[in-house]
């Protein structure tokens, strides 16, 4: 007779700091499997937003099936729950197919939020306490917000960005509406999935000369007219989606208050910042998450975890 657990639908996570490979081996890997990838990129639900975010490219896309891929305008929020919900409603749907799907990404707090379960706070909006902290935050600063967040509620304020001033703003206000911590009210639950955690790794100094690369390819590809033109479409340039690394930059560059090659250095420094903040999500002692040295080996090494995998169950 089978368990409850033995009834869970499968599903793989690829895993992995920005810039290291993911995007190309989960195709690779979904081709060979006929599987099926949903997206755990919180910068890629933005339509328009390519270069910048490194947008699996249209041709990527037509080898494989990919989900939660340019589903909101740059205006739109797309909150955690909201991901939480759409990623679960289309990883049923790849099963319902009889696909295997692959939830890839970089995006920690988007990834635990699906496989571990997490009940997010149902905590209403509360429009004057918000336009308060908002105002709030224009005398003291997006980083003077986030330290007061800090000293209510520290894991919080670790999972957060400082930068992301508007979900620092939803935590303080779901803290002073409800009287409890933000992180205390992000309970996990049992897994719905068999899990399958993949993580691809490279040496840092190698992942750090990737990033320049990146960058480079993203500035030649047309990132300072990518951004261009979302302003000329009348997107606010303050907008939280702008906050995204490259585009605030950009935009500062357009604006005329930094160089290129400041904007250029910036985004190479921010980068590695989001690096090292992603590594506090998943981390290499974490003994749920298979790494595998990102290289010739590293599909074939992955491949062979998932059919054993899939057969022991």
């Amino acid at each position: 007779m089978l368990t409850d657990k033995e009834h869970r639908p499968p599903l793989v996570v690829l895993l992995g700091p920005t810039a290291v490979g993911k995007t190309e081996l989960s195709i690779q890997i979904a081709e060979r499997l006929g599987g099926e990838i949903v997206s755990a990129d919180s910068r890629l639900f933005y339509r328009g937003m390519d270069i910048g975010t490194a947008k699996p490219t249209l041709a990527e896309r037509e080898r494989v099936p990919h989900h939660l891929i340019d589903v909101a305008e740059p205006d739109q929020i797309w909150s955690l729950a909201l991901f939480q919900q759409q990623a679960r409603a289309a990883i049923a749907e790849i099963h319902t197919r009889g696909k295997l799907p692959l939830l890839v990404g970089g995006t920690g707090q988007y990834i635990r939020a699906v496989i571990q379960g997490w009940d997010i706070p149902k905590v209403a909006p509360h429009p004057h306490l918000r336009a308060a902290l908002e105002a709030w935050a224009t005398e003291i600063g997006a980083d003077g917000l986030h330290i007061r967040l800090a000293s209510l509620d520290k894991p919080a304020a670790d999972a957060i960005d400082a930068r992301n001033l508007r979900r620092t703003v939803r935590a303080l206000e779901v803290i002073l509406s409800s009287g409890r911590r933000f992180s205390d009210q992000r309970q996990s639950q049992p897994s719905p999935y068999r899990l399958l955690l993949l993580g691809l790794t490279r040496p840092r100094p190698e992942l750090y000369q990737r990033i320049d690369e990146r960058i480079q390819m993203m500035l030649t590809a047309g990132l300072v007219a990518e951004v261009a033109g979302l302003l000329a479409q009348g997107y606010a340039p303050d907008l939280t989606t702008f906050s995204a690394i490259g585009y605030r930059e950009i935009i500062a560059y357009i604006q005329g208050k930094i160089t290129f090659d400041e904007a250029v250095r910036l985004m190479q420094r921010a980068t590695r910042v989001f690096v090292r903040r992603q590594a506090n999500w998943f981390k290499p002692d974490d003994p749920d998450i298979h790494w595998v040295r990102a290289g010739a080996c590293a599909q074939d090494e992955m491949l062979g975890m998932i059919y054993e995998r899939l057969r022991d169950d």
